[in-house]
């Protein structure tokens, strides 16, 4: 090996390293064989059923808990969905989308120490009721928008 191709490979494991032991690697979204995944979770159907399979009661609303969702989605294949929640200790935060096959499409664990506020695309079959779930404690509270759909994304 060259001395200046070791250098160069070796300067970039070494950035990799470092990124990784600072937590700046992303974490891989976890599978359904994965350890953690909560089927239970994934197979409701609606806000309070999925509040009650993550250990919690009946949710409450909160302006302390910020949804960003489009009012019309052109595409229910990726609708960009996003949540803030100012609430002190909050562990987690899910998307439900009340008429989907599962309604709970996404599922985020916060760490502590760290802003409370996550963004992704979930997929909708049709207009629906879009919620952010945030459990702060042994609480949980939600936030809801309605989405159009014009042309849905669930299909088979």
């Amino acid at each position: 090996m060259e001395r200046r191709e070791f250098i160069h490979k070796g300067s970039g494991a070494t950035v990799l390293g470092l990124a990784a032991a600072a937590g700046l690697m992303p974490v891989p979204a976890r599978g359904q064989n994965a350890p953690g995944w909560n089927k239970s979770a994934f197979d409701t159907k609606s806000l309070n059923e999925v509040a009650k399979a993550l250990g919690g009661a009946v949710p409450t609303e909160s302006k302390d808990l910020i949804l960003q969702a489009p009012e019309i989605a052109e595409t229910g294949a990726v609708v960009r969905v996003g949540a803030q929640c100012n609430i002190p200790g909050t562990t987690q935060i899910a998307f439900v989308v009340e008429k989907n096959p599962s309604a709970l499409a996404a599922l985020f664990d916060i760490p502590a120490g760290t802003d409370a506020a996550v963004s992704t695309n979930v997929k909708m079959g049709q207009s629906s009721n879009v919620y952010a779930l945030a459990r702060a404690g042994d609480r949980f509270f939600y936030a809801v928008k309605e989405v159009k759909v014009t042309l849905g994304g669930c299909g088979g």
